[in-house]
């Protein structure tokens, strides 16, 4: 069992602070066109925020004009969970990240080729490193 699975919730907001406490811990979502990495261009990984997790690469990801990062495919089939969420009103699958359990953001069916899928994932829920050549 990795150290993630047995933090405490004061343990959780300690190490991530509020928004993303908020945003990974509890399920929230961030509101359209505020994240970061929403107009990120540069070659890279992204990863989880919470425990480090990669989890989708910078050549799947797409302007969806949702206001939130967007991709086709996670970096590997086990990287990202998907689960049934029937929370306001919806019925829509929710993201989350295998390793940790942290709220990702949701996958939608309207997506590009080839998955047709849409990964519109939370900006405070990623990190992102640059490849070498982009880091300037």
């Amino acid at each position: 069992m990795t150290e993630e699975k047995t933090m405490t919730d004061a343990d959780w907001r300690e190490k991530l602070g509020d928004e993303r406490f908020h945003i990974l811990r509890e399920g929230g979502t961030e509101r359209a066109f505020t994240g970061k990495l929403n107009g990120e261009k540069r070659d890279g990984t992204y990863f989880c925020a919470a425990c480090g997790n990669e989890l989708f690469e910078s050549a799947d990801k797409f302007d969806s004009g949702s206001g939130w990062p967007s991709f086709t495919q996670a970096v590997t089939e086990n990287a990202v969970e998907e689960v049934r969420d029937t929370s306001h009103g919806m019925v829509r699958t929710e993201a989350r990240c295998a390793s940790c359990e942290s709220h990702l953001g949701h996958v939608f069916p309207d997506g590009p080729p080839p998955t047709g899928l849409r990964y519109c994932m939370n900006s405070a829920s990623l990190d992102f490193e640059p490849d070498d050549e982009d880091r300037s």
